[in-house]
């Protein structure tokens, strides 16, 4: 063609990504937008897990192989997002011994490197696993940082020319004389909320064609345009525990079922997980009974959890598809392989392909193949290099070495800002003023903040997604309002108390399922904290109507007379009003 082929790419998670990331890559010009931040849908709600295979051993092998191949490629291409842990699948008394064999064939069947160990061998390596498990098999199962992995992404394609555009909702379609052309796209005009700097309102966003990588909203997206994609949406609650209370993945060697892993995933351990199928990937918050049955029947494998703190739960949608003549009543059979839906073979509506299954693990193989696609349709000849040349921060992982004395930062901050940064730890790190930690539960320093900051602008959740700052054990409540200091230099009070407050609704959303014992203590104290230190519970000095401290601080109520007045709401106990 005469000019680059411009593509636009619907969703921003690590599918979506991927996608603009590969044919960056491969010199189209690209656009990406996503409906919220990077990581807003399912994305942003997994376990954990960078897969071995070994959970599609028996029922999914085609899934399974492409698992292993891809957990080898993101091992080396994202390896300051990767985390290698290993896995066990174990076995209690009561769990068959036949499923037991079948997931080892199966293992050897998919090339897992899979490997029998003792009950005795399985709790030298993990000392809090039950005393009753009899033995176990040891894959190469890993934990991944999703937030991390795609902000790589994104920057790599912003960095091969793409332009990426969040809080973007696409609300049509263009058609054209029978052919998709582009779309209509809604930009929020709140503060700082971009990646790329469109101001709000909407846009018509001309395309040569329409990569439709949303997932479990693949669907929405398909009815602009009176397509039928039919996804399946299947909700997975996760529990998050304060601490660590293995290091390994544990998965439960058993058939399909709910509760059966635990991922140690930064400084926390993710409990799932459930699966049940739903009509909207929206409108299904987790419950109550859910979290009691993670944690009853995970402390089955790992006895403390019955006494562990949780801080939080959390819910995602997979985007299951199932090719519409087979029909499977019970989503835990639908394969979790992918599907290339090219809208002009199926539907004879040319113009936009759709990817819609598959799993977090394989999101760069779909990637590939949708790229492969666009290349195909367009007669470009250029070459997939995801698979070889690193993200940004894993091009030299060689860097992570103590970094504390160079940089005057103390163990265990400098190893966590290392591990997050990879190869940009020196750029982010290397700073003239001064490096003080604003996160101490997630050891995030200063530094680290203004890097997110300059990537994202104001909307601290995106500050949060590249840094962790905010979702350790208290949850934002010794670090919400240092996270909103960092913004004052560079945005007006208004938009820092917006951003604030958004911050700490999207921590408290989390909570609310998980207060009992010392959680339910610690949000009474994060709300102690906020509201007499800093007016979140906005007392009266906060009212349009203000407060005259004058006559307070001179001994005169508002109305002239000795002493605040009773009905001024003025406060007189301390910061709260006087009834």
């Amino acid at each position: 063609m005469a000019s680059t082929p411009h593509i636009a790419v619907i969703g921003g998670g690590s599918t979506g990504t991927g996608v603009a990331r590969d044919l960056a890559m491969r010199g189209f010009d690209v656009t990406l937008v996503e409906q919220g931040n990077l990581t807003h849908g399912t994305t942003g709600r997994m376990h954990g897990l960078l897969h071995s295979g070994g959970r599609y051993a028996v029922s999914d092998q085609a899934s399974a192989t492409e698992c292993i191949e891809e957990n080898r490629v993101l091992r080396d291409v994202a390896s300051h997002c990767v985390e290698m842990t290993g896995g066990m699948f174990v076995k209690r008394p009561e769990d068959s011994e036949e499923y037991f064999r079948e997931k080892l064939a199966g293992c050897e069947a998919c090339g897992i490197p899979a490997e029998v160990i003792s009950g005795e061998e399985a709790r030298a390596r993990e000392p809090h696993l039950a005393a009753d498990v009899e033995k176990a098999i040891t894959v190469p199962d890993g934990a991944v940082d999703p937030f991390r992995l795609v902000v790589a992404n994104a920057a790599s394609a912003m960095n091969h020319g793409a332009r990426v555009e969040t809080h973007s909702t696409v609300t049509d379609l263009l058609v054209e004389d029978g052919e998709i052309v582009g779309l209509e796209v809604e930009h929020s005009s709140g503060p700082g909320v971009r990646v790329h700097g469109t101001e709000g309102g909407r846009e018509e966003i001309y395309a040569d064609h329409v990569v439709n990588a949303t997932g479990a909203w693949a669907g929405r997206i398909g009815d602009m345009a009176g397509l039928d994609v039919e996804v399946r949406p299947s909700k997975g609650v996760m529990t998050i525990m304060n601490v660590r209370q293995v290091d390994t993945v544990i998965n439960r060697c058993r058939p399909k079922g709910d509760a059966d892993i635990v991922v140690p995933h930064e400084t926390t351990a993710i409990l799932g997980t459930t699966d049940e199928e739903v009509d909207d990937p929206e409108d299904y918050p987790e419950e109550q009974w859910e979290v009691d049955k993670m944690i009853e029947t995970l402390s089955e494998l790992i006895p403390m959890l019955e006494e562990a703190r949780t801080i939080r739960s959390f819910w995602g949608v997979r985007p299951l598809y199932e090719p519409p003549d087979v029909g499977s009543e019970d989503p835990t059979d639908i394969t979790r392989d992918f599907f290339l839906l090219d809208h002009d073979e199926r539907d004879d509506l040319p113009g936009m392909t759709s990817i819609v299954g598959g799993k977090f693990t394989t999101y760069r193989m779909m990637a590939e193949q949708i790229a492969d696609h666009v290349c195909d349709r367009f007669g470009v000849d250029a070459a997939c290099r995801t698979d070889v040349v690193p993200l940004p921060g894993s091009e030299d992982f060689s860097v992570l070495r103590d970094y504390m004395d160079e940089f005057g930062l103390t163990s265990p901050i400098g190893r966590r800002s290392v591990e997050r940064l990879g190869s940009r730890a020196e750029e982010v790190l290397d700073t003239d003023g001064p490096n003080p930690t604003v996160c101490g539960c997630e050891a995030v320093t200063r530094a680290e903040v203004r890097d997110a900051i300059e990537q994202s602008g104001s909307d601290l959740n995106a500050v949060r997604i590249r840094t962790r700052a905010s979702m350790g054990n208290c949850q934002g409540g010794f670090c919400a309002h240092r996270l909103a200091g960092e913004l004052q230099d560079s945005y007006d009070e208004p938009t820092v108390r917006e951003a604030w407050d958004e911050l700490l609704q999207e921590r408290w959303k989390g909570q609310r399922h998980a207060l009992w014992g010392e959680q339910l203590s610690q949000a009474m104290l994060n709300y102690a904290l906020h509201a007499t230190t800093q007016n979140r519970d906005r007392d009266p000095a906060d009212s349009e109507e203000g407060v005259d401290f004058d006559a307070f601080d001179d001994g005169r109520g508002v109305d002239g007379t000795p002493g605040p007045a009773k009905d001024s709401g003025v406060a007189t106990d301390g910061g709260r009003d006087g009834d």
